[in-house]
């Protein structure tokens, strides 16, 4: 059985993978500052934004989907964790906070899984 920390770096290994085979540049990972983390730091480079990226991992037939477990709590601390990383690198573009979800069928059978990409999540 694998531990949900090990679960929640997969499916971060698995969205990094997905942003650059789409075209974006992972420009970093695990970005920590007073009010939260920030899971993955991308540049859509088509659109030329930044974006903030929230990684959400969740086994099958749980009650709540992965792209449904975003709290109110969890936005407002997004929010507030993007807008200190935005600050601290003095980005004056658009940027935009995405959601790539990652519903794996099972903990013991980590080949079946699913992602789903949800884009800007503030509106």
């Amino acid at each position: 059985m694998i531990d949900a920390h090990t679960l929640g770096r997969l499916a971060e290994d698995l969205a990094a993978k997905y942003l650059v085979a789409i075209g974006w540049r992972v420009l970093a990972r695990n970005v920590r500052n007073q009010y939260g983390e920030l899971d993955i730091v991308a540049a859509d480079v088509k659109a030329k934004d930044l974006v903030i990226v929230e990684v959400r991992c969740r086994t099958k037939n749980k009650i709540q989907d992965a792209i449904d477990s975003i709290s109110y709590r969890k936005m407002r601390a997004l929010l507030r964790a993007s807008n200190e990383y935005i600050d601290a690198i003095n980005w004056l573009g658009f940027w935009r906070i995405d959601l790539i979800a990652v519903t794996i069928d099972e903990k013991d059978n980590l080949d079946n899984w699913e992602l789903q990409h949800v884009k800007d999540i503030t509106r």
